[in-house]
């Protein structure tokens, strides 16, 4: 199971858990069914009704991509890219269709086919454009499916309360106090649930799979790149420096202050061990070394 998943439920378990046991004298008046079934089933007809219900069944099988940990092939496709790109650049086609029978990254495959083939580089780059611009709409279309069903639950809960107010209602001419708090209590219960289904259930996995699309996208975008400088027969270090800035962390782009600081105080510590009367003139230059390091902090590489 993906960690962060795993602590999003444990956390939601206790929160939930703490209002329960803690915050209420008895657990069991947060328990509403008809409530309950006024928020998820009203929830899920808004829903079926705004969509098609084959795209309705095919993103909630998509809750279980949010659960577990879904691994990333970023960087096994840029080191198959990088490999083709070398046969490539020799000349090689032979050696360029075998190692092409192993690459299970569809997209890749399609673009060193098309390539292989002696397609125009402006056409290889526009269907590779447009199967990504698919994919980002499709998936997109996915998210905002639970982001719909996220603003349609509090609608709902709120449906609940004017139901159960409606019913408290009638019973104020009993005049029975503890009936009328009972009630209410009942009424505001369906609030609650639908704010906690859109925003500990709902949301969160609409927000995962907008992250999931984009890592998706990176990965294709990075492969449209090498594509395009395979068709420019550029070198593979070119080709693996650029596919590389696709998946570098802060730190690869970015110089590390402290790191430069404590170069800078290593280098000035040796140059003072070392400075003596005879070598005191190398000494100031290992110093003047040392102190012209300071260089800007945010540098890309």
């Amino acid at each position: 199971m993906n960690p962060s998943t795993l602590v999003g439920i444990i956390g939601g378990l206790i929160l939930v858990g703490s209002v329960l046991f803690i915050a209420a004298e008895e657990a069991l008046v947060f328990l509403n069914l008809p409530g309950l079934a006024i928020v998820l089933g009203g929830t899920l007809a808004a829903t079926f009704l705004a969509y098609p219900m084959d795209e309705v069944l095919r993103v909630f099988r998509l809750v279980w991509i949010v659960i577990r940990n879904e691994r990333v092939y970023t960087r096994d496709d840029m080191e198959e890219l990088i490999r083709i790109s070398q046969l490539w650049f020799k000349g090689d086609v032979r050696a360029v269709e075998d190692a092409l029978e192993n690459v299970a990254n569809p997209f890749l495959r399609t673009g060193v086919q098309l390539l292989i083939d002696l397609t125009p580089e402006e056409d290889i780059l526009d269907l590779l454009q447009w199967r990504i611009q698919r994919l980002r709409a499709k998936e997109h279309a996915e998210a905002q499916i639970f982001r719909v069903m996220a603003s349609f639950a509090p609608a709902f809960g709120m449906i609940g309360t004017l139901v159960g107010l409606i019913n408290m209602m009638f019973i104020l001419d009993d005049g029975d106090i503890a009936q009328i708090g009972q009630q209410m209590g009942v009424a505001l219960l369906t609030t609650f649930y639908g704010i906690l289904l859109a925003n500990l259930v709902l949301k969160p996995v609409a927000v995962k799979l907008e992250r999931r699309t984009e890592q998706r996208l990176v990965t294709l975008n990075m492969i449209l790149q090498g594509i395009s400088l395979m068709c420019q027969k550029r070198n593979p270090t070119l080709m693996r420096e650029t596919l590389h800035s696709f998946i570098a962390q802060y730190k690869d782009e970015i110089r590390d202050p402290d790191l430069i600081r404590q170069l800078e105080e290593t280098s000035q510590r040796a140059a003072a061990a070392a400075g003596s009367p005879s070598g005191g003139q190398g000494g100031g230059s290992s110093e003047a070394r040392a102190g012209g390091g300071d260089r800007p902090t945010g540098a890309e590489r």
